[in-house]
């Protein structure tokens, strides 16, 4: 038997006014869009802006349905959309946060098993880092280099 250890390695920025300017920026999309989102089942708004190549910047919000799970995350609204708009654009950068109605949110909340499989799809076919950037409504924000940081041995077509 072999044991090998996997580790990654995060940033953490104790506000948003610690970001570098252009991730500032999509942040605050994130945030707009966030507002937008639909959800009234959970409570619980999620945007998220993505950067692409020529900084054309994408935005999506979670949308829910009576009929669960027919809603969708923030996170892959964004990126099919990119994907399907944009299909040679590369994704630089991603920035997610949410809010609740029934609490403020401070910690950094990452993209849940799903969304971090799509964003993993986009990462290994452009064969480039997407840097993945999450906060709550307020607070610390959580920076990995790559979503494959955040999935390690993740599944891709590469097993078909």
């Amino acid at each position: 038997m072999e044991e090998r250890k996997i580790t990654t390695s995060i940033q953490i920025f104790e506000n948003i006014e610690e970001l570098p300017p252009q991730v500032k920026f999509l942040m605050k999309e994130a945030q707009a869009i966030r507002d937008q989102a639909y959800a009234p089942y959970s409570k619980f708004k999620v945007g998220a802006a993505i950067q692409l190549e020529d900084d054309i910047i994408v935005t999506g919000s979670n949308q829910e349905n009576a009929a669960y799970p027919s809603g969708l995350c923030a996170e892959r609204t964004a990126i099919f959309y990119a994907g399907s708009q944009y299909p040679n654009k590369k994704v630089k950068a991603m920035a997610i946060c949410v809010k609740s109605s029934s609490k403020v949110v401070t910690k950094p909340i990452a993209p849940c098993g799903a969304c971090r499989q799509a964003i993993a799809e986009y990462e290994v076919k452009q064969d480039q880092p997407i840097e993945i950037y999450f906060m709550g409504e307020e607070g610390k924000i959580i920076k990995a280099k790559a979503l494959l940081d955040l999935l390690p041995l993740a599944f891709d077509a590469s097993f078909l």
